[in-house]
């Protein structure tokens, strides 16, 4: 159903709810040229009086949708600029790599955001720890080292990511199913970005080692050192 901007606001003012005539006035940057917001097909109301055909009516609707989405991006950086060191581009729509599955998404969206386990991200440096690749001590342990350079993981980066050169901002990477498929097997293969205990590396402590008990040695009259009484 069509709401007609030009219907006065009201006076005084709601301050719970909008009279649903009135919503249209704050849409009315996006509107134009155009005399009314399209809420619904108009084919659902026959007893109304005549309205703009359906064709209008969507095409309207995504004329305001898409001018929507446009000035929503526009203000993203302006109200809540990204860091300096994000260079992705921002989207309202979910990202494709979003459909690979909770865990391998979360690790692709931390990495690209830098706010992960890999130790040249700014959320995981400081002063005191090396940023240096642990796995290779050639360079700094960044998205890009971890899943293109790192010699440490060429095998796994031939076996799934051969045709993979880039995974900043631009490269086909991130619209192509195959490829994000692909960066997921590698990421699975080479645990790159899962959290450090969940596949420690060091050995337990010796505190913490449990040792089996030694054999009872036998003793004389068929007795065994077990069944002996112990001190108090």
């Amino acid at each position: 159903m069509p709401l007609n901007w030009k219907t006065p606001r009201p006076s005084p003012p709601t301050r719970t709810h909008h009279p649903v005539d009135a919503l249209v006035h704050h849409t009315l940057p996006l509107l134009g040229g155009l005399s009314f917001a399209p809420l619904i097909n108009s084919s659902l109301l026959p007893d109304l009086p005549p309205l703009p055909p359906d064709n209008v009516m969507k095409s309207a609707y995504s004329s305001l949708k898409a001018k929507a989405g446009l000035l929503m991006l526009e203000a993203w950086p302006l109200d809540h600029p990204p860091p300096p060191y994000y260079t992705f581009h921002l989207s309202h729509a979910p990202h494709p790599f979003m459909g690979l599955g909770k865990f391998i998404a979360g690790r692709i969206h931390l990495m690209r955001a830098q706010k992960s386990y890999l130790a040249a991200h700014p959320s995981w440096s400081s002063p005191d720890v090396a940023r240096l690749c642990p796995l290779c001590d050639e360079e700094q342990e960044t998205f890009s080292h971890a899943v293109l350079r790192c010699p440490a993981k060429a095998a796994a980066r031939s076996c799934h990511i051969q045709g993979l050169t880039s995974v900043g901002p631009d490269p086909p990477l991130w619209f192509s199913v195959s490829l994000l498929s692909s960066l997921a097997a590698y990421i699975e293969a080479t645990s790159t970005h899962y959290p450090p205990d969940m596949f420690p590396s060091l050995p337990p402590s010796p505190a913490s080692m449990v040792f089996p008990s030694p054999p009872a040695s036998p003793l004389p009259g068929g007795l065994r050192s077990s069944s002996l009484p112990r001190p108090v």
